[in-house]
């Protein structure tokens, strides 16, 4: 298995300061996805924290305490699980354009730290704090961003 990089966020403006940086030195990829396409898969799983996520989402909720005591501890703390299929609602395109999704994720990053009151509950850990859901979309962007390492 290839050696990923560690990474880590403080925040989701790090993460969008990390995306631009990929933009403007290049990268190689270690991984599936084109930093366009991790753009748009991160845009697309964090926005429905404030648009919220459709209803299906939450036919397994009964699982949430679950979910909440196995698998959140191992996303917070960098070790997310690889090569999990993902819904196809955030599976993004192969042809995507580096530069649009870079701002669109800055766009979602801000679009994110401007909502007032509460987050939409995750579908598989439920109602968080605002500083919680940070944490796991923070987490998750470390997570995704590991496969691209920056071109000398």
């Amino acid at each position: 298995m290839e050696q990923l990089r560690e990474l880590h966020f403080d925040d989701l403006n790090a993460a969008a300061e990390e995306t631009r940086s990929l933009l403007k030195s290049g990268y190689n990829r270690s991984g599936n996805w084109s930093l366009g396409q991790i753009c748009r898969h991160l845009t697309l799983v964090q926005d429905p924290s404030v648009d919220g996520y459709p209803k299906w989402m939450s036919l397994f909720a009964f699982l949430r305490p679950v979910m909440r005591r196995m698998l959140l501890p191992k996303i917070l703390s960098g070790d997310s699980p690889r090569g999990i299929r993902t819904a196809s609602m955030f599976v993004p395109p192969a042809d995507l354009d580096d530069a649009r999704e870079v701002e669109a994720f800055a766009a979602s990053v801000a679009q994110f730290y401007a909502h007032v009151g509460d987050y939409a509950p995750h579908p598989a850990f439920g109602r968080l704090p605002r500083e919680r859901i940070e944490q796991i979309h923070t987490a998750h962007a470390a997570h995704h961003l590991r496969f691209l390492t920056l071109r000398d």
